[in-house]
């Protein structure tokens, strides 16, 4: 998902796959706590973005375009970048489908090739959790952004430190898995300053895995259990993932 400069590295590999790419959607979004996901996450987006129409956008790590498409629909000038042929190919058929005009190219995360200040905004999902070399990537969304850089990561002080760090393990013991970082908000924010941008809001999703959510499946069950969390001030210390946006800073 993230460019063309990782060798081996799994994320590179995995999103290759052809089963992985057709099927990336409906095990991420499918059943009623996958809706919610999507349904979220597509009110999150569109109000980081603020102006959607007339806007230039760039979605680096496009996958199967979900973004891309919000954008694009939204009257946007949407580009979409990703590693994967494969994953391309779906974003390419779903935009066809839904009649909307998207540029849609292979591209290396860790090194974009757009001028400077190239768009509006830039926006990355579960990306920076698999890069090899976060800390580029999170440099070229921010080169290539003129205003905005909305971002994702899973939280170091969420449950998802628990499944990164028994990923880990398996991959060590040569199990094929998916390895990502998690990360503390100190170190993102601090990549984000050094590449003259600063955070403006942030929005955390959950307090349970996902994957407890989706053992229920019960769309009810999981907002009444959120929203309990949210009002004890779990949320705010435990969310995960972290989705922010980041405005360039105006030096006078």
């Amino acid at each position: 998902m993230t460019g063309a400069t990782g060798g081996g590295h799994y994320s590179y590999t995995v999103y290759a796959d052809p089963k992985t790419a057709h099927t990336f959607d409906d095990r991420r979004f499918g059943g009623p706590i996958g809706e919610l996901i999507a349904g979220e996450q597509a009110r999150v987006l569109a109000s980081f973005v603020g102006q959607i129409e007339g806007r230039t956008i760039l979605d680096v790590g496009t996958g199967t375009g979900r973004a891309a498409l919000l954008f694009a629909h939204g009257g946007a000038k949407v580009t979409g970048i990703d590693a994967s042929e494969e994953m391309l190919a779906v974003a390419r058929q779903r935009a066809a489908d839904q009649s909307v005009n998207i540029r849609f190219i292979r591209g290396d995360a860790h090194a974009l090739e757009f001028g400077d200040r190239a768009f509006d905004a830039v926006v990355s999902l579960r990306v920076v959790m698999h890069s090899p070399k976060w800390q580029s990537v999170v440099l070229e969304l921010c080169r290539v952004a003129d205003r905005l850089v909305i971002l994702d990561y899973p939280s170091k002080w969420s449950v998802a430190a628990v499944q990164s760090m028994c990923r880990r393990m398996l991959d060590a013991a040569g199990a094929r898995t998916e390895p990502y970082r998690v990360f503390s908000d100190r170190e993102i924010a601090g990549a984000l300053t050094t590449a003259g941008f600063r955070i403006r809001s942030v929005h955390r999703q959950f307090v349970l895995p996902i994957a407890f959510h989706k053992l229920f499946a019960s769309r009810r069950l999981t907002l009444a259990i959120e929203a309990l969390l949210d009002r004890i001030g779990l949320l705010r210390i435990f969310g995960s993932p972290v989705t922010l946006v980041a405005e360039r800073c105006v030096i006078s």
